[in-house]
Order: structure tokens, then sequence, then C-alpha cells
């Protein structure tokens, strides 16, 4: 994992920490089984779910590979329209 992923993937954490809390909190002063104790559980699995989505890494393939040890090479060019 590379230290940006690293820094976002604690990112996630945190906020997923924080509306954790926000959603306890909500649901000790609204009820458990309140619309705004369901919408900050929600809050909470959106974010759980994008973690889960950015841990999913795809791996390189042979093609990328060579092009991020030889980017000069001819099958690596990138062309703009």
């Amino acid at each position: 994992m590379t230290n940006i992923q690293e820094k976002v993937e604690t990112n996630i954490q945190e906020k997923i920490e924080e509306e954790i809390q926000e959603a306890r909190v909500v649901c000790d002063t609204s009820g458990t089984n309140s619309a705004e104790c369901a919408a900050a559980w929600d809050a909470v699995e959106e974010l759980q779910a994008e973690a889960s989505h950015q841990r999913q890494v795809k791996p390189k393939n042979s093609l990328e590979k060579y092009c991020d040890a030889n980017p000069d090479a001819d099958e690596c060019r990138l062309y703009e329209d």
C-alpha cells in the first residue's frame, strides 16, 4: 500500500469512528427507532462501503508493470485526442 493510500484509509477510518460516535449520540437522544438514528447509521455504512471499495486495489497487468519500469518505451506512450 502506498503512503497516499495509507493516509486516505486512515482518514476514512477516523471519519468512520467520528460518525459512529455521532450515530450513538443521535440514537441516544432521538431514540433507536427514529429516522435521525437510521440516517446516522446509514452515513456510517456509506463510509464503511467507501473504505472497503478503496481497499480493493486492482493488480497491475504485465504491460502496466513494464510501463512503470520503462515509461519512455514506445508501448507506453499516451496520445491525447
